[in-house]
């Protein structure tokens, strides 16, 4: 979720992408989280944690397993419309990732899930040093979109029509090992890569793909919703059948100490 707010706002303060982030996206953050406790070890369940980018906060929700208490922080607040449904247990704050709203060392472990990409790094990272407590831990992860299965390229090539038909909003790319951590007092700890596959339907997988951004600017530009998810069902149809079927996401997770 972008932290730039007023860039972002044409894409991302809208009811209809608040509702897709909470209730159709696909649950690849508990996966994630799963890993990176796993890295934890003894620490886990650490004290605080902060969830940089939150979106509607299903990112927060997957910190519940680790931390005792979690803040989800997000810059647009329509995107939090359904926070207490999607992370009950979470405190959330309405705020942009480059003036972090909290005490020096507040946090054990701080993951931002394909938050940073928008985010002015130079202010970012000192703010990022300053909240993290001694021996914390910051978890940068993100995963690619859902467009491949396992030895079957239809759904590969089904995504490449879709992107180019709804093309995303440019500008994403971000290579999380190359940000230069050092000069803020952070360092690059570990990085890992792995596939996560998440069992989906023909219409779980419209739903998913219909709360894409590209969706939201075509429909911004006056495509009628009716006619692209009429499109996705109907081209989906011979990709999925009648079948559940394993959707594979392409995971990273950038682990950033101090020191």
């Amino acid at each position: 979720m972008s932290m730039d707010a007023d860039s972002q706002r044409s894409v991302y303060d809208s009811p209809r992408m608040a509702d897709g982030y909470a209730f159709d996206r696909p649950p690849v953050h508990p996966h994630i989280i799963k890993a990176v406790a796993s890295r934890l070890a003894h620490r886990a369940p650490v004290g605080r944690a902060l969830d940089v980018g939150c979106g509607a906060g299903a990112s927060t929700a997957a910190l519940e397993p680790v931390a005792r208490h979690a803040v989800g922080l997000e810059p647009v607040r329509r995107m939090l419309a359904h926070r207490r449904t999607v992370a009950p247990r979470a405190s959330f704050v309405v705020a942009g990732a480059e003036h972090l709203p909290f005490q020096a060392g507040a946090f054990d472990l701080v993951t931002a899930a394909g938050s940073l990409n928008y985010v002015d790094l130079r202010l970012f990272l000192p703010e990022l040093s300053r909240v993290l407590a001694p021996g914390g831990v910051t978890a940068v992860y993100d995963f690619s979109a859902g467009r491949r299965f396992q030895g079957d390229p239809a759904l590969d090539r089904w995504y490449a029509r879709f992107a180019e038909r709804y093309p995303p909003k440019p500008g994403y790319d971000l290579d999380v090992s190359a940000i230069e951590y050092g000069p803020h007092g952070l360092r690059l700890d570990a990085y890992e890569q792995f596939d996560i596959a998440v069992p989906m339907s023909l219409y779980g997988y419209v739903r998913y793909v219909m709360s894409e951004t590209g969706v939201e600017l075509a429909i911004e530009r006056g495509v009628a919703e009716w006619e692209i998810r009429g499109w996705c069902e109907s081209t989906l149809e011979g990709v999925f059948g009648s079948v559940t079927r394993d959707v594979l996401f392409e995971a990273y997770v950038a682990y950033v100490v101090r020191g």
